[in-house]
């Protein structure tokens, strides 16, 4: 776990990292730009130097962050290898956009589960492998041991039980409900016999989104435990004008590109515009 303010300076970086490329500044003067900007006490320019010297070499930013493992997770260096894929979906705009909101995310009070759901919630909304996804999911210090095993299960079962369903077998609620059915047939309460992963809160929302879109579980999350939401880039709006208008306005700029190369040759013959020259044309 990195300290509070490297992920503040890292949300920081991937913010303003996306805005200047979008932008059209060049990826290497951006990172040095940014470079300048963030905390000299933090470690961050340092891995901005080793950024810009990969890209250099190489053209991407992910081998880079997966060679500074102890500065960067194996989730945000998969996300960002996802994204400079050739060929895939998943845009370097959206990836960045993601790694801002984990990062704050993680500068605030982060939890295994409000970070376990909003990994999980990325791989689920941008389609992304699942097997190498959760695997990095997993290599996060947040996590022990019980997560980690929990999460390789998870890994194993994605598509074959619902997650709401994992979810819920791992909270309170679902042994408190056991424990009453129990009661009521007669048998001994046992207890849990599995690790709990989850509080009673989380295990309710599961119970209530059983069989449901996996995409209504995670915005019930967020809106009943405030955990983080996935930011979603909005595609660009396409062009209001008609092909028509854009050829007449191409024809425009052709015209004027014609009198300023005449104008340079030694003037403008104006007796192209006298009405006389145009044969049928009412005089005045």
């Amino acid at each position: 776990m990195l300290d509070r303010e490297e992920y503040i300076e890292q949300a920081y970086l991937f913010r303003n990292f996306a805005e200047r490329i979008g932008s059209g500044v060049a990826a290497q003067e951006a990172l040095l730009s940014i470079g300048q900007e963030v905390l000299a006490t933090s470690k961050l320019p340092m891995a901005i130097d080793y950024l810009v010297g990969e890209l250099k070499l190489f053209g991407t930013l992910s081998t880079a962050m997966a060679r500074l493992p102890h500065y960067f997770s194996g989730f945000q260096t998969f996300i960002m290898a996802q994204a400079e894929r050739e060929g895939g979906r998943f845009d370097i705009a959206t990836a960045l956009a993601v790694l801002e909101r984990e990062a704050a995310y993680r500068g605030e009070q982060p939890t295994p589960q409000g970070l376990f759901f909003y990994r999980f919630e990325c791989l689920s909304r941008n389609r992304l492998d699942y097997s190498h996804g959760l695997a990095a999911v997993a290599d996060d210090p947040i996590f022990d041991a019980d997560w980690k095993a929990w999460i390789e299960v998870v890994g194993r079962q994605v598509g074959l039980i619902d997650l709401a369903d994992l979810v819920y077998v791992r909270s309170p609620e679902y042994w408190r409900i056991e424990k009453r059915e129990s009661l009521l047939a007669g048998r001994a309460d046992l207890g849990p016999d599995r690790v709990i992963l989850f509080g009673e809160k989380e295990g309710r929302i599961a119970r209530a989104n059983r069989g449901k879109d996996p995409l209504f579980f995670f915005a019930a999350l967020q809106r009943q435990l405030g955990y983080p939401a996935i930011p979603r880039v909005l595609p660009a709006a396409p062009s209001a004008e008609s092909p028509a208008l854009l050829a007449r306005r191409l024809e425009r700029l052709e015209m004027r590109v014609k009198l300023l190369e005449e104008e340079a040759r030694g003037g403008i013959d104006l007796t192209r515009f006298d009405p006389k020259n145009f044969p049928g044309q009412a005089e005045p």
